[in-house]
């Protein structure tokens, strides 16, 4: 039985996702299988780390993958780009900066 757990966690969709406090402001790049429960809990400052000290609570960018290991790739390339590459991304799939959480809630 654990193994069929396993497998069925690898083989669920899992988000790349970028927050920022606001327009060119602090960013943060994270890894969920579960969206709208993790922006959520960033926006309710539940953990007290970096997103919370900072006010990074809204959803500018997003990635679906099939599985969990191929986004934690896609993380750590990401958090590796220069500042100035994560911007240019943000901008050319959302130009005006639109917190996407009110998006995919709906």
């Amino acid at each position: 039985m654990p193994a069929k757990a396993g497998i069925s966690l690898m083989k669920q969709p899992s988000y790349v996702y970028i927050l920022a406090s606001g327009r060119h402001g602090t960013l943060y790049i994270g890894v969920t299988t579960d969206l709208v429960q993790r922006v959520s809990e960033h926006k309710a400052k539940a953990a007290k780390g970096f997103t919370a000290k900072y006010n990074v609570d809204q959803l500018v960018y997003y990635e679906v993958y099939d599985d969990i290991i191929s986004a934690i790739n896609r993380e750590k390339n990401m958090k590796a780009w220069k500042r100035e590459w994560k911007i240019n991304h943000i901008i050319k799939d959302n130009p005006e900066w639109r917190d996407l959480f009110y998006e995919i809630t709906q």
